[in-house]
């Protein structure tokens, strides 16, 4: 094999679609090409495969199939990312979920956890974790094993911690984590009404009934006919009134949906349901 990896064409990754979604049933069609070939570049690279090796490796080996699924789904996600989404939340949204008897939550795309208890520990301090439930979904298994068990390197949390302060939030970070030498462990009650779990926004369908669904800094991975899709998706699974947040550079863009949804905050892209 030659030692200089060669990098994927726009062709082949369509050729790389077609084979995944034949033999494995996953369909990236929808993805944006553009992220699909970095991504699948850098398996190449890291794994020192020209294109043919990787087609023969995706056909022959299920395990190395699991390594790229987990490599292409890969969300880089941090708690409290865009701090000013978090302080407009707990000014525009906490004073509506406080009125309701439960609320349930759903964090779509949650990656290894951070934003879903970056979300829990805003319902604590509202005093409204123990009327909250939240949904942790997402495609990729290894993400979601991090994520149940909601223990994060030291270093990580650390680096956490001026979002949390630029949030407005009361204390500091390290007050909701155990210390354990290099690592940090969340509260255990805010791991309580936490459920994470397997959930395709591509395929799947309307699991539950929400008062909030965030999909933060996932719609930039997908292409306009997708997006519009999951947010019918995700249409459908709010209750009356619900909030939909998205990412920082994401938003609503089509007329038909800018008519199902009521802005609430366009800089943070926090939209309300209408209708029933």
């Amino acid at each position: 094999m030659p030692n200089a990896v060669e990098t994927i064409s726009a062709p082949q990754v369509i050729e790389i679609i077609e084979l995944v979604k034949r033999i494995y049933g996953f369909d990236f069609g929808s993805y944006t090409k553009a992220s699909l070939k970095r991504r699948m570049t850098r398996i190449m690279q890291l794994r020192k495969l020209q294109f043919y090796d990787l087609k023969h490796v995706l056909v022959n080996d299920r395990a190395f199939f699991q390594d790229f699924l987990e490599e292409i789904t890969v969300n880089v996600t941090e708690m409290f990312r865009d701090p000013s989404f978090y302080k407009a939340f707990n000014q525009q949204v906490i004073p509506y979920l406080a009125s309701y008897q439960h609320s349930k939550i759903w964090c779509a795309g949650c990656s290894t956890g951070e934003e879903a208890y970056s979300l829990a520990i805003l319902m604590q301090q509202a005093g409204l974790r123990k009327k909250s439930f939240i949904y942790g979904t997402d495609i990729n298994t290894e993400c979601l094993k991090e994520a149940k068990k909601g223990i994060f390197s030291l270093r990580k949390i650390k680096s956490y911690a001026e979002n949390y302060q630029l949030a407005g939030l009361e204390g500091s970070i390290t007050d909701h984590f155990t210390i354990l030498y290099d690592a940090a462990s969340i509260h255990s009650e805010l791991k309580q009404n936490t459920l994470f779990s397997v959930h395709n926004l591509v395929s799947d369908n309307v699991f539950n009934e929400f008062q909030l669904i965030t999909c933060r800094n996932v719609f930039i991975y997908f292409e306009v006919v997708l997006q519009e899709r999951i947010l019918d998706l995700f249409y459908k699974s709010l209750a009356p009134l619900g909030f939909l947040c998205l990412g920082a550079k994401e938003t609503i863009r089509s007329d038909s949906f800018r008519k199902k949804f009521k802005v609430i905050n366009q800089k943070e892209n926090i939209y309300q349901k209408i209708g029933s």
